[in-house]
């Protein structure tokens, strides 16, 4: 397939659909994973599309688009995986942990084995998979968002504010020089904000595979003070040299 038709067909995809994952691309156009990325950078540059970790959205109305938990798991599960098995191992007794929702913190409760802590999450999922291996959770109440499964509100925000954490783990969506770690809905953003507000200051953790860095989502929950990002593959200097980045 010549480059200009696989490119057309790309924006075809985007026009039905709103937004699509690298990995749908790779198995409708028979591309392979980097050719894919390529044009989508392409694209993006052209104006023709937005890039958001791991695919991409419609220009018109893309900075608030959020794709859903099943297509995010699908999205560099390999790298996320490695990312949340060194997060959890910096889990250590008496820690009182805060758990964000998100695929990549999901990943983490695989590898969670300190039994002498306590996990507080606004995720329903992370709390169900903590609870079956017996560690002791303390699920945030609030309204369930349907997309991420995430539990937002201001319900949620008066429990957190109740907290102070020795350790957070977060997820996110983007990382921008300018405009920090974003997220695209707001009400997330309150509730991971207010979160880590309330972790002690370095030992608040990003979790963001290589897709997430030079992205900019709708809203701002936080910037680099006291803040590590614990990541896949080495972004370049430009970020090393505002952010304290751990590669793993």
């Amino acid at each position: 397939m010549l480059t200009e038709e696989r490119r057309t067909l790309i924006l075809r995809e985007l026009k039905d659909k709103g937004s699509v994952t690298v990995r749908e691309l790779v198995d409708s156009l028979g591309a392979s994973e980097s050719t894919i990325r390529r044009d989508i950078t392409v694209l993006g540059n052209e104006g023709k599309l937005v890039k958001v970790f791991g695919g991409a959205v419609e220009k018109e109305g893309s900075s608030s688009v959020e794709l859903s938990v099943l297509a995010k798991e699908r999205v560099n599960k390999p790298e996320k995986t490695r990312i949340a098995e060194y997060a959890a191992s910096l889990i250590k007794p008496g820690d009182y942990v805060y758990l964000d929702s998100g695929t990549t913190t999901e990943y983490m409760t695989e590898f969670i084995t300190e039994k002498n802590a306590t996990y507080v999450t606004n995720a329903v999922s992370h709390a169900k998979d903590m609870v079956r291996k017996g560690l002791r959770v303390l699920l945030i109440g609030g309204e369930l968002k349907e997309n991420t499964e995430a539990i937002v509100g201001a319900d949620a925000i008066l429990n957190i504010q109740k907290y102070h954490f020795t350790k957070g783990f977060f997820g996110v969506n983007g990382i921008s020089m300018n405009q920090g770690f974003t997220t695209p809905d707001v009400r997330e953003a309150l509730i991971k904000r207010v979160a880590f507000e309330n972790t002690q200051a370095g030992e608040r953790y990003i979790l963001a595979d290589h897709d997430k860095f030079g992205i900019s989502s709708t809203v701002t929950f936080a910037d680099s003070g006291g803040t590590v990002i614990i990541t896949d593959s080495y972004p370049g200097d430009i970020y090393q040299n505002k952010f304290e980045i751990k590669v793993v």
